[in-house]
Protein backbone atom coordinates (compact mmCIF):
# COMPACT_ATOMS: atom_id res chain seq x y z
CA UNK A 1 0.00 0.00 0.00
CA UNK A 2 0.75 3.51 -0.95
CA UNK A 3 1.68 6.12 1.75
CA UNK A 4 0.12 9.50 0.76
CA UNK A 5 -1.01 10.49 4.08
CA UNK A 6 1.32 11.79 6.37
CA UNK A 7 0.26 12.24 10.44
CA UNK A 8 2.02 14.35 12.92
CA UNK A 9 0.56 11.98 15.89
CA UNK A 10 -0.93 9.24 15.69
CA UNK A 11 -4.02 10.10 17.27
CA UNK A 12 -4.80 13.41 14.88
CA UNK A 13 -8.73 13.58 13.45
CA UNK A 14 -6.72 14.62 10.41
CA UNK A 15 -3.72 14.17 7.54
CA UNK A 16 -2.01 15.71 5.07
CA UNK A 17 -1.93 14.85 1.46
CA UNK A 18 1.46 14.38 0.32
CA UNK A 19 0.20 14.06 -3.38
CA UNK A 20 -2.93 14.65 -5.01
CA UNK A 21 -5.66 12.08 -3.78
CA UNK A 22 -8.53 10.77 -6.06
CA UNK A 23 -12.39 10.09 -4.88
CA UNK A 24 -12.60 6.51 -4.09
CA UNK A 25 -8.87 5.50 -3.54
CA UNK A 26 -7.43 3.90 -0.99
CA UNK A 27 -4.73 5.52 0.27
CA UNK A 28 -1.67 4.32 3.36
CA UNK A 29 -1.07 6.87 6.68
CA UNK A 30 1.69 6.76 7.96
CA UNK A 31 3.70 9.40 11.02
CA UNK A 32 6.47 11.20 10.09
CA UNK A 33 8.71 8.54 11.66
CA UNK A 34 7.20 6.15 9.21
CA UNK A 35 4.84 4.29 11.59
CA UNK A 36 1.99 2.84 9.56
CA UNK A 37 -1.34 4.38 11.04
CA UNK A 38 -3.67 1.99 8.24
CA UNK A 39 -5.25 2.68 4.95
CA UNK A 40 -8.33 5.24 4.24
CA UNK A 41 -11.08 5.33 1.24
CA UNK A 42 -10.78 8.94 0.25
CA UNK A 43 -14.33 10.06 -0.09
CA UNK A 44 -13.46 13.26 -2.54
CA UNK A 45 -10.51 15.02 -4.32
CA UNK A 46 -7.65 16.31 -2.16
CA UNK A 47 -5.17 18.26 -3.14
CA UNK A 48 -1.47 18.08 -2.09
CA UNK A 49 -1.04 19.12 1.31
CA UNK A 50 -4.82 19.74 2.53
CA UNK A 51 -5.81 18.18 5.25
CA UNK A 52 -7.66 14.46 4.96
CA UNK A 53 -10.01 13.26 7.85
CA UNK A 54 -8.74 10.18 9.40
CA UNK A 55 -11.79 10.04 11.52
CA UNK A 56 -16.15 10.81 11.22
CA UNK A 57 -16.47 14.30 13.11
CA UNK A 58 -19.22 15.80 14.93
CA UNK A 59 -20.66 19.51 14.45
CA UNK A 60 -18.64 21.50 16.84
CA UNK A 61 -16.45 18.88 17.56
CA UNK A 62 -12.66 19.84 18.54
CA UNK A 63 -10.21 18.70 15.36
CA UNK A 64 -6.89 17.55 16.51
CA UNK A 65 -3.41 17.46 14.57
CA UNK A 66 -0.44 18.07 15.54
CA UNK A 67 -1.59 16.26 18.61
CA UNK A 68 -2.95 19.90 19.14
CA UNK A 69 -6.70 21.69 18.76
CA UNK A 70 -6.42 23.86 15.52
CA UNK A 71 -10.19 24.18 15.02
CA UNK A 72 -13.48 23.07 15.34
CA UNK A 73 -15.41 21.38 13.00
CA UNK A 74 -18.54 23.56 11.65
CA UNK A 75 -20.52 20.27 10.22
CA UNK A 76 -20.44 16.63 10.21
CA UNK A 77 -17.33 15.50 8.26
CA UNK A 78 -16.67 11.40 7.59
CA UNK A 79 -13.80 9.57 7.46
CA UNK A 80 -11.69 10.04 3.79
CA UNK A 81 -12.96 13.71 3.47
CA UNK A 82 -11.39 16.84 2.77
CA UNK A 83 -11.46 19.03 5.94
CA UNK A 84 -10.67 22.65 4.89
CA UNK A 85 -11.45 26.26 5.43
CA UNK A 86 -15.47 24.89 4.12
CA UNK A 87 -15.70 22.80 7.02
CA UNK A 88 -14.14 23.81 9.85
CA UNK A 89 -13.03 26.73 11.40
CA UNK A 90 -9.55 28.25 13.61
CA UNK A 91 -10.57 29.11 17.44
CA UNK A 92 -8.90 31.86 19.17
CA UNK A 93 -6.30 31.88 20.62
Amino acid sequence: MKYGILMHEENDDVGVAVMDLAAGSEIGAATLEGHPVGNIVVTQDIPLGHKVAMRDMAPDQRVIEYGRIIGRATQAITRGEHVHVHNIRTMPW
